[in-house]
C-alpha cells in the first residue's frame, strides 16, 4: 500500500513538471520572431531625400563685375555690366552685356597698344546639360586695330539673345586680341591673346535660384 501511495506520488509529480514544460515552450512568440535576436530583421523606416536646387552663379548679380586680365607684356582691365535688371533676363529677352577696357604695358618704353578685335560667345546651360552656343559676335577693325592703351579706352555693347527656356545661365567667353609695338616708332607688331567668362544666371529659366 505504501508502494503505491509513492508510485502515485511519483507518477503525479512527473505529470505536474511535463506540464509545467509544455505550458512554457506552447506560450508566446519564437525566439527568430522576437526584436533584439538572429534571424528576420525588423522593418526599418523608409527615409524620403528631398533634392534642393542650387544656385545659380551670377557674376552680374551687384550690377557689374572687374576683372584683371594679362597677356604677354599687356594688362588689361575690364568692366561689364548690364543695362537691363537681372530680374528681366529671361530667355526670350534682349540682354546687352556692355564692357569698357583700358590697358598697360610692362615695361612701358613709349610703345602702344591696340585691341584689333573682341569677340563674345554666349553658351547657355543648365545644371545637367549645355546647349549649343549661340553665333560668336566680334568687333574687328583694320590693323593695328583700337589704341587701348591709357589714357585711352575701348567700349562695346554685344547682345545675347534668346536661349532655352530651360536654360537656367549663360556662360559669355570673351577673347582680345592685342598688338604692341615692338618699339615705339615700329610699324612691326607682337600678337597677345587674353580671355575671359562671365557666368550670368536667367530670370525664370527652368527653376533657377540666382546666387550673388
Amino acid at each position: 500500500m505504501v508502494r503505491a501511495m509513492r508510485r502515485g506520488r511519483a507518477f503525479w509529480s512527473a505529470a505536474m513538471v511535463g506540464a509545467s514544460v509544455f505550458a512554457l515552450t506552447a506560450c508566446g512568440a519564437p525566439p527568430w520572431a522576437q526584436g533584439g535576436g538572429q534571424g528576420t530583421p525588423s522593418a526599418s523606416p523608409t527615409v524620403t531625400q528631398t533634392t534642393v536646387p542650387q544656385p545659380v552663379r551670377n557674376d552680374l548679380a551687384s550690377g557689374s563685375t572687374q576683372r584683371t586680365l594679362t597677356a604677354g607684356a599687356v594688362g588689361a582691365t575690364v568692366d561689364y555690366w548690364s543695362t537691363l535688371s537681372m530680374d528681366k533676363w529671361t530667355p526670350s529677352a534682349l540682354k546687352p552685356v556692355n564692357l569698357s577696357m583700358v590697358t598697360t604695358v610692362t615695361p612701358n618704353d613709349g610703345q602702344k597698344v591696340y585691341l584689333q578685335r573682341a569677340t563674345m560667345t554666349a553658351v547657355p546651360g543648365n545644371a545637367s546639360q549645355s546647349f549649343s552656343p549661340l553665333s560668336a559676335q566680334s568687333d574687328q577693325t583694320d590693323a593695328p586695330g583700337y589704341l587701348v592703351l591709357a589714357p585711352y579706352s575701348y567700349s562695346q555693347t554685344f547682345n545675347v539673345g534668346e536661349v532655352p527656356a530651360d536654360a537656367t545661365f549663360v556662360t559669355l567667353q570673351f577673347t582680345f586680341e592685342f598688338l604692341v609695338q615692338t618699339t615705339p616708332t615700329s610699324n612691326e607688331f607682337a600678337k597677345q591673346t587674353a580671355s575671359d567668362t562671365l557666368t550670368v544666371a536667367i530670370a525664370g529659366g527652368g527653376e533657377a535660384t540666382p546666387a550673388g
